[in-house]
């Protein structure tokens, strides 16, 4: 490789371009872009802290598990996406060296509103058909994203993906397998599976993000297929959950939320309605219905570890 003392920007934009376009994985210590460096860490935090809160929904539903059984796997679930979290935010603090930045500056970013997370998990959880459903399609979408951005250009990120991925398969069947003891239950239990659905259904849509930046304003979905990071639009990848789903969802006997859904054969596109793309904006402003209580446990729960933070780090020193 050429020594990048001796040549200017240009050249290593060029180089660098030149070494993704070729397949070569970027690592932390290498050269890139500033917008680049800046999109993975917009998306890997946002990702990492995701996982993190992502699991408060589900946590509220351990002590409340109609099973042993049940609990010990929801239990599991959660230790999971925790750990995800940890892996994804050391990923992103590696980008963050040249700022003088680590993980605790995305944690006060979270709680002061400019580190955002996943719409989905703004929602309330009420019952336990709520707790199937994250499982079975919020990780099912999940999945169609993150399996998207396996050969990312960016090599930690890519790496740490594949552990993601697989452990998010489990999840997924976790929540299937919840979802079909509920579906093949009683009157009831089915009628608490289409309720989920019904009051999920346009927080799974917005899961995806805009198809475009017109939409809301806002979208990084150009950048990071301009730099390799993922491959489809935000179209393509909810286009792809419907593909998967719906024919699963009208299986179980479920109504689709959308009357108005159908399949176009002769543009090969499912129609649908536009869910209220201004309420997603209220929602990862932290006005979500349940964005304030979560968030006040994650940052009570920061402030009270924090003597082992310090141990910790009075250890290493």
């Amino acid at each position: 490789m050429s020594n990048l003392t001796m040549m200017t920007e240009e050249e290593k934009l060029e180089q660098f371009v030149q070494r993704i376009e070729a397949g070569d994985k970027i690592e932390a210590d290498d050269w890139m872009p500033e917008e680049y460096r800046m999109a993975l860490i917009k998306l890997i935090s946002m990702h990492g802290i995701s996982e993190i809160m992502g699991a408060l929904p589900e946590k509220e539903w351990v002590p409340k598990a109609p099973s042993l059984h049940r609990k010990l796997g929801i239990m599991a679930k959660v230790q999971d996406e925790m750990g995800h979290g940890q892996l994804l935010l050391r990923v992103a603090e590696d980008l963050l060296k040249p700022y003088g930045k680590n993980r605790g500056d995305l944690m006060q970013d979270l709680f002061n509103g400019d580190l955002k997370f996943h719409n989905v998990f703004h929602m309330d959880t009420r019952t336990w058909g709520d707790a199937g459903l994250i499982g079975w399609l919020v990780d099912g979408a999940a999945i169609i994203t993150q399996t998207n951005m396996l050969g990312a250009s960016y090599g930690p990120y890519a790496r740490a993906l594949q552990r993601i991925c697989a452990e998010e398969v489990f999840h997924a069947q976790h929540g299937e397998a919840i979802i079909m003891a509920l579906a093949e239950g009683t009157e009831e239990q089915r009628a608490m599976v289409q309720d989920a659905l019904n009051r999920w259904w346009d927080a799974l849509l917005m899961f995806f993000g805009p198809a475009s930046k017109d939409t809301t304003g806002s979208s990084k979905q150009d950048v990071t297929i301009k730099y390799k990071i993922r491959t489809k639009t935000n179209e393509q990848l909810r286009q792809a959950f419907f593909d998967k789903y719906v024919p699963r969802i009208l299986s179980l006997g479920l109504k689709l939320p959308d009357p108005t859904m159908h399949y176009d054969e002769e543009n090969k596109v499912w129609v649908y309605q536009q869910p209220d793309w201004a309420e997603f904006k209220k929602i990862i402003k932290n006005q979500g219905p349940r964005s304030q209580e979560r968030l006040n446990l994650r940052r009570t729960s920061y402030e009270n570890n924090a003597w082992v933070r310090d141990a910790l780090a009075a250890t290493v020193s």
